[in-house]
Order: C-alpha cells, then structure tokens, then sequence
C-alpha cells in the first residue's frame, strides 16, 4: 500500500473572476472534500496546506498576458516544493485544488526529479496559447501549454527547466468530441482521447493502454491531472465551464482508477469544483466518491 498524503493547493490565481467584485470559489474544493472525509476514507496522511497568494488583477487588461502571473509562479514553486518532497520520499500525493494552473507545481517538480509523463484528464486541453491564436490571460486554460514551453518566460521557463513536459510525454483524456485543440494536438503527436473514443472503446480498456505508454524506460512515472468539468454537467454543474457531452461517473470511475493504479502513476490532483455553484453538496460528494474510489483496488 502507497502512503497516500493529501495536500491543498486552494489556488484559483488562475481563473477569470465570475463577475465583478468576486473570486473564483475553486479554492473551497479542498475543504469540501474534506467535509466528505476523502482523508480518513483513504486512510491518507495529512500533508496540510500550501496557501496561495491574494487573488488580485490589479491594473491587468486583455493583452497583458497571464493575469496573476507573478503571484502564480511564486505558487508554482512553492508548491513544486511540497509535492517534490513527497514524491522523493515515495508518498503519493493527492492534491486538492484550486483550479488547473496547480498542475505547474507538479509538473515543475517531476521535472526538477527526471522525466516524467502527463495524463490530463480534462473537459478541455487546457492548451491556449499565443502561437494558436487563443489570446493568453487565464492561466487554467493554458496551464498545459505552458507546462510544453509555449507561454511567458515568467510562467514557462521557471529555474531554466523549460519545457516542463514533453509533447511525446502528455496524454490527453476526456476533451470533448468537438474540441477545437484536437488539431493541433494531432499535428504535435500529443494523443488523445475525446469522450466519445473513450465509449468506444471502453474506458478501462482505453486507459490501460495509456499507462503501457507511459511505461516506458524513459520516463520515471507520470502524473494524473483530473479537472472535475471532465464530467457532463447533469452530474457535475458545479465547474466554471460546463460543457454538455462529457463522461458520466461510471466512465469516469474505471478511468481514473486504472490511471492510479498503475506503481508508474506518482501522484494526482483535483481541480475547478466550485462548492460555490454546488449549495446542497451533491457534486462534491460524487467527485469524493470517486476519488475514493479509484483507490479501492491501489
């Protein structure tokens, strides 16, 4: 049994504000979970808490690049930090989010370790970017991006260890069929899975495949990203972007747990449910359940 440690990461420097005068309420996914006892559930240890920055825009205008970028790179560091340390001594860090750009703290600490791999589980691939015309500002729809090296020096290039991830080493699960990024992610090799090739072709046969990809001698191991807007609305609303198409729980469920399962996975986070948008709980109870459950058979 892994010494599962579950770590907050309640940023949400990354998100767009949803309307004026307040804050993304991503940062109370931790909490949430934890009101849903995910740590005693998981027979988890405490890794305690990384806080983040004060969430502020300050003077920033469309064109200014990423908002908060300076508040999170200080975060990224921190919290590559914290998860380096667990991963060096053989935890396995379950980190709770906060929105998609916490994904640069594991990405910038696997990176300082060797060479590792990326499985994003995600309604989107989180894949804007300058070079294709996205406009940058949001650092959770372009966290994937700049964890390959396309984005700001500031972001991208922290300790000279640009990229962070390689393309060959990023897999791609759960975007929805009509994503606009499959394009390009096709011309980089980056392989993907849209929801509809998931039914297809069976979720937990689809996802052994990835990890004997990612089993190469090659790679050290690789890392789950799970943003919870994977999830179709009618079960999961709760997210900043709800987009109608997306897995249901008992796609989601065999998944995620064959990704954890595997001795090459060494670490997960959870992101952008918002306890904001979910008043009587239930989306964070499911997305505990799962969680929980994919650990049932580690």
């Amino acid at each position: 049994m892994r010494n599962i440690v579950v770590l907050d990461a309640p940023s949400n420097l990354g998100l767009r504000p949803p309307a004026p005068g307040t804050v993304p309420g991503c940062y109370k996914l931790a909490g949430a979970l934890r009101e849903q006892r995910i740590v005693q559930r998981l027979g988890a240890s405490e890794g305690g808490v990384v806080v983040p920055p004060r969430y502020d825009r300050g003077t920033w205008q469309e064109g200014d690049g990423v908002f908060n970028a300076a508040a999170i790179a200080r975060y990224t560091r921190t919290l590559a930090d914290r998860v380096e340390h667990h991963v060096r001594a053989g935890d396995f860090p379950l980190v709770l989010g906060g929105d998609c750009s916490i994904q640069l703290g594991a990405s910038l600490a696997l990176r300082r370790i060797g060479r590792y791999g990326l499985v994003s589980v995600d309604g989107s691939a989180d894949f804007r970017h300058e070079g294709n015309g996205g406009g940058v500002g949001a650092a959770a729809g372009e966290e994937l991006a700049i964890a390959t090296g396309r984005g700001q020096e500031d972001l991208a290039g922290l300790e000279g260890l640009r990229p962070y991830l390689r393309d060959e080493d990023v897999r791609v699960l759960g975007i929805r069929d009509y994503d606009e990024d499959r394009t390009e992610l096709a011309g980089l090799k980056i392989p993907v899975a849209t929801v509809g090739e998931i039914r297809e072709q069976g979720a937990a046969g689809l996802a052994g495949g990835i990890v004997r990809s990612l089993e190469s001698p090659v790679l050290d191991g690789f890392w789950v990203h799970l943003d919870a807007d994977v999830l179709d609305p009618s079960v999961m609303p709760a997210v900043d972007s709800p987009d109608d198409g997306g897995l249901l729980p008992g796609e989601l469920g065999p998944l995620l747990r064959t990704l954890v399962g595997s001795p090459r996975c060494v670490g997960l986070n959870v992101t952008v449910y918002d306890p904001d948008l979910d008043p009587d709980g239930t989306a964070g109870a499911l997305l505990t359940d799962l969680v929980v459950a994919a650990f049932a058979e580690v």
